[in-house]
């Protein structure tokens, strides 16, 4: 039973110990970049949009029609998916949670609201970040939404 316990104790303190604060600058460098994105959102620019991802083919974009590898498939599948201004519609974000995984490495949870002419989405999504020469950009993003 000590073993099981220890064990258990032994997990946890590494699941703790894992989930940093991130630092100051490096959390007011990712904030910046999210709001910039949802401002080049908001005035209709993919293209400087795109910017927040990390252009490689390592990218991936998880959403509710699965997983898409690279920054151009991600590009291509926004520009697809919102393809006019009223498509696009007014972001909005909201930070849940920040943490660090290691010094290069960080993961943003937030919400968003996508208000539209049409019909309105909202939903949660999962950003990793990746830090390259004191820069952030996203390697993962996982969003799912409810419209």
């Amino acid at each position: 039973m000590r073993w099981i316990y220890s064990s258990v104790l032994f997990f946890f303190s590494i699941f703790i110990c894992a989930q940093q604060s991130v630092s100051k600058n490096d959390s007011i460098s990712i904030v910046t970049k999210l709001f910039k994105q949802q401002d080049d959102w908001n005035t209709g620019d993919l293209d400087a949009f795109m910017k927040g991802y990390l252009k490689t083919e390592y990218l991936v974009f998880s959403g509710s029609s699965g997983p898409i590898y690279g920054w151009k498939a991600t590009r291509d599948r926004y520009k697809k998916s919102y393809s006019t201004r009223q498509l696009m519609g007014t972001l909005d974000f909201e930070i849940l949670n920040i943490i660090s995984l290691s010094d290069s490495v960080a993961q943003l949870q937030g919400s968003f609201y996508l208000k539209r002419d049409m019909e309105d989405s909202k939903g949660f999504f999962t950003l990793t970040w990746l830090k390259i020469e004191d820069q952030w950009f996203i390697i993962s993003d996982h969003t799912s939404s409810s419209h």
